[in-house]
């Protein structure tokens, strides 16, 4: 049996970096704006980068070493880094997904590759969203660099269905070399083989600004110049998938360009295509059919997991001050459309989550003078408390920046309060009746935990 003390090996070694007094590395950041003291024993261990540089560079008289790191890598990334080098820990609660993605990429820079995985894992995992909102940006930015196979993957997979999201982007024409390459190999690339020709040729004379515009114009120069350009991308082609018309109209044109038995078998499978050719044949590209007739009586997924369309009836009705409940809307006349902004079991309970996926959001349901804020007891609709804003500046408040990792929404009569970080882990959430709404929506005020919580924006539908 092993016994093993991580934890206390951990943090002693995190107390051997915080130790000024031993160290024989000094490390330069963001251009000599910030710097790093280590260990070179620990560093040369830990990583195979900083065992390459401390070998190519000489002690000072204090047998001390300098170490420059390229001025991209920020000093808060790279305090990060050296943490995890000597104790093994990252903490990525409440980081910014930019700050994960910058971060990994400075891992792979220093080639420690464990994190750089683990990170790479954890943004496929839990960031789909920022993935895709960012997701030109983040394709180019991988291809340039080495390693991310799961994150290169991830993201061709997608490329493979919707194409249009590189080959029809602005900054198509910035693509890697290796990326194209890499989706061109692709047999689930969901794209006409000629529009493929298409963009390849594009491409490449877009990596030549020298090329006449005319085709009619270039010499043998420029013809050499492109097939050089393309010389990882002319043999990915699906030739003999083209129809006829569409080689005689795109490719024949660029025929100085193609390896020469290639062009002899593409002009016999124009004239006789039943005899065989002596060019390697790729196989037709795989078309997933997109179109399928609806299932019968599919039931529709639900909008949100706490409450029904019977709920956002009752909450229109209330946001149109329904008196009467015989002239409250039904489910088929609702007037507003609610958009899920956040939902504590999708993107987590913490209080700062709150105000970063929140901060901006119009036509949420809190608003100044028409605000209210109510409770459906257990989701029972027939016996809801309604209690309306009674002083409507202070209907919600503000909370700033240094208080926003403890407090989420706060309606003053209800807030929502972590002392841990995460609003289901302490019961410091609380209900009182201070006099800004007209009662209390709980019937004991006492402080209390959560299950689950969520925050929608409602639109008023053909507005």
């Amino acid at each position: 049996m092993s016994l093993k003390f991580f934890d206390k090996l951990s943090q002693n070694f995190i107390e051997l970096l915080n130790d000024k007094d031993d160290y024989n590395v000094i490390i330069e950041i963001e251009n000599k704006k910030k710097s790093f003291t280590a260990h070179s024993n620990i560093l040369k261990y830990r990583s195979p980068y900083f065992r390459k540089e401390l070998e190519n560079i000489q002690t000072n008289e204090n047998n001390v070493k300098t170490i420059f790191i390229r001025s991209s890598v920020s000093a808060q990334i790279f305090d990060v880094i050296l943490k995890y080098i000597y104790g093994g820990i990252v903490n990525l609660e409440n980081v910014e997904t930019r700050f994960i993605f910058d971060l990994m990429l400075a891992t792979n820079e220093l080639e420690l590759d464990e994190l750089t995985n683990k990170l790479e894992t954890h943004l496929i995992d839990t960031k789909v969203s920022w993935l895709k909102t960012y997701f030109s940006f983040i394709y180019h930015t991988i291809f340039n660099e080495n390693n991310f196979k799961k994150l290169k993957n991830y993201c061709n997979d997608i490329i493979a269905k919707h194409p249009s999201l590189i080959f029809d982007n602005s900054d198509f024409y910035s693509l890697p070399e290796s990326a194209l390459v890499s989706l061109l190999k692709r047999d689930d690339l969901q794209m006409e083989e000629v529009k493929i020709w298409d963009y390849v040729i594009k491409w490449g004379i877009s990596q030549n600004s020298t090329l006449p515009t005319n085709l009619e114009e270039w010499s043998k120069e420029n013809f050499l110049m492109l097939k050089t350009t393309l010389q990882q991308c002319l043999p990915l082609i699906r030739y003999f998938h083209i129809s006829n018309t569409e080689l005689f109209d795109k490719i024949i044109p660029y025929k100085k360009i193609l390896d020469k038995q290639l062009f002899k078998d593409i002009l016999q499978h124009l004239a006789a295509p039943d005899r065989p050719f002596k060019s390697i044949i790729l196989p037709a590209r795989s078309t997933v059919i997109t179109e399928l007739p609806p299932p019968a009586e599919q039931p529709k997924e639900p909008f949100s997991t706490i409450i029904s369309e019977e709920h956002a009836a009752e909450i229109s009705s209330w946001i149109d001050r329904k008196i009467f409940r015989m002239f409250n809307y039904s489910t088929e006349n609702i007037p507003y459309k609610f958009e899920l902004i956040l939902s504590g079991t999708r993107d987590g309970f913490a209080p700062q989550t709150f105000w970063n996926i929140c901060h901006g959001h119009a036509n949420t349901i809190v608003e100044t003078k028409d605000s209210f804020i109510f409770s459906l007891k257990n989701g029972n609709i027939q016996n809801p408390i309604l209690s309306r804003v009674k002083t409507p500046e202070e209907a919600i408040w503000y909370i700033s920046k240094k208080h926003q990792k403890l407090v989420g929404p706060d309606f003053v009569d209800f807030c929502l309060y972590s002392e841990k970080s995460n609003f289901t882990l302490d019961n410091r959430n609380y209900c009182n009746n201070s006099n800004r709404y007209e009662k209390p929506i709980r019937t004991s005020l006492e402080r209390f935990s959560i299950v689950n919580y969520e925050v929608f924006k409602v639109i008023k539908k053909n507005a």
